[in-house]
């Protein structure tokens, strides 16, 4: 692994980043094009990054970080795979869109309902956010209702209807947690509190014959990484089955990652509709929803169901996935990232036991979180409090200062990716046992 200059966080020593950041916020709402990426949660001025390869990123001074953000998730053979980049080179001298049908777009379809649980059907678009809001429309559409279940602290893009906040009852009215978005876009939304079966049953109990599907990350991972009992996930596939309702998994994080089957497989649950992204794209902006035919037969333009994207199923991006889901059968990856996630585990522990101060670790694969809860680490939507969130800020700095780039969020997860073997698996550890004794 080649490190360049040693990274810092120190403002006056990352001067092309703070240039960029300042000419930044004036022509880009808080300089930044995705809210988390402007660093209000830790504090600072945010890295410009210039290039990446394998487990590195290198911001725009030069500095190399060794990277667990991972673009969020789609880089599970690391940034530049050889073996990606070539098929997308290849790819983008034949044309980089057409707007017509090609048969990389065929060939990833046929991968993906291949591997994933009861889907036999998929429809390429563009995102995840895109991939979740057609899965809802589809289901509405298939069983003729109207309401939609979603749990605090699943996150499924950024659609009106699904920019909703939990209230303090089992079950609450939708209530936008977002400005411009109406009170209506969202009253046929229902929230309910994660890892609770009984208000489950409450709600199907009082409204389940107006329910057109319950949608959920089967490993939610958008509020620090909650991982669900099997009991509850099992549960919530009886109710949705007894009263004609659809269950959605919401895979874009877990889908291709926590295996060839994603979560639907790993927890033994098959949904009626699935939601892909990350992964399946290779680093290039794609998403999938897919189901059974007839469901997904409502679509426009066998039924009346419309959903439409111009640069659905481009053929770069098609390349990238599947150059990705090559790589992954090919090296044996779920396997032996589930080895080298066990192995972070192992190194962890004793580092985060020796802390003077609550920080747990949870893993599933190749996800991870450091969780700053003093309860402990959730199995629910959870705040911090001011003083928690604090450490996790100083800690996220003082990483940086050794040339470790976190997620800047204490509710994000953290990746692994194939390209973080032994020697960067150690140099976090080490890096991280230096931060919790520098901000004890």
């Amino acid at each position: 692994m080649t490190q360049e200059r040693p990274a810092t966080t120190h403002p006056s020593l990352r001067p092309r980043s703070a240039e960029l950041y300042e000419r930044a916020c004036r022509v880009i709402p808080g300089g930044v094009n995705s809210p988390v990426r402007a660093f209000r949660a830790v504090g600072g001025t945010p890295l410009f990054i210039a290039r990446a390869a394998g487990a590195q990123v290198f911001d725009a001074d030069g500095r190399a970080y060794l990277d667990f953000v991972g673009s969020w998730g789609p880089l599970i053979a690391g940034h530049a795979h050889p073996a990606v980049v070539a098929a997308v080179t290849e790819a983008l001298g034949r044309g980089m869109t057409y707007g017509a049908p090609c048969a990389a777009e065929v060939e990833l379809a046929e991968r993906v309902v291949a591997a994933y649980p009861a889907v036999e059907q998929v429809r390429l678009v563009s995102s995840g956010t895109e991939a979740v809001m057609s899965a809802i429309r589809v289901a509405r559409a298939s069983t003729q209702r109207e309401l939609i279940v979603k749990f605090a602290g699943c996150y499924h893009g950024h659609a009106d209807h699904l920019l909703v906040a939990a209230g303090s009852g089992l079950a609450t009215f939708g209530r936008p947690s977002s400005g411009g978005v109406p009170e209506a876009f969202v009253a046929c939304t229902r929230v309910l509190p994660l890892d609770d079966e009984a208000a489950a049953a409450e709600l199907f109990g009082r409204e389940g014959a107006r329910i057109a599907a319950v949608i959920i990350e089967p490993v939610p991972a958008n509020h620090g990484l909650l991982p669900q009992r099997r009991a509850f996930l099992h549960a919530l596939r009886e109710l949705t089955r007894q009263h004609g309702a659809l269950l959605i998994f919401d895979e874009v994080i877990s889908g291709f990652r926590l295996g060839r089957g994603g979560a639907a497989e790993w927890l033994g649950i098959a949904p009626d509709l699935a939601t892909f992204g990350k992964v399946i794209g290779g680093g290039m902006p794609v998403g999938a929803f897919g189901g059974a035919r007839r469901h997904m037969a409502h679509l426009a333009p066998d039924g009346d169901t419309y959903q439409a994207g111009t640069l659905s199923g481009n053929p770069v991006a098609m390349a990238a996935g599947l150059a990705t889901l090559d790589l992954l059968e090919r090296e044996r990856a779920w396997e032996r990232l589930e080895a080298r996630g066990a192995e972070l585990e192992q190194l962890l522990v004793p580092v985060l036991f020796a802390a003077r101060f609550p920080v747990h670790l949870v893993r599933v694969g190749s996800l991870f979180w450091l969780s700053f809860h003093a309860a402990g680490a959730p199995r629910v939507a959870a705040p911090l409090s001011a003083a928690e969130s604090a450490r996790f800020a100083a800690l996220f700095h003082a990483m940086l200062d050794r040339g470790i780039y976190l997620p800047p969020s204490a509710y994000e997860a953290c990746f692994l990716s194939l390209a973080h073997g032994p020697a960067e698996l150690t140099r976090l550890v080490e890096a991280l046992s230096e931060s919790l004794a520098m901000i004890a």
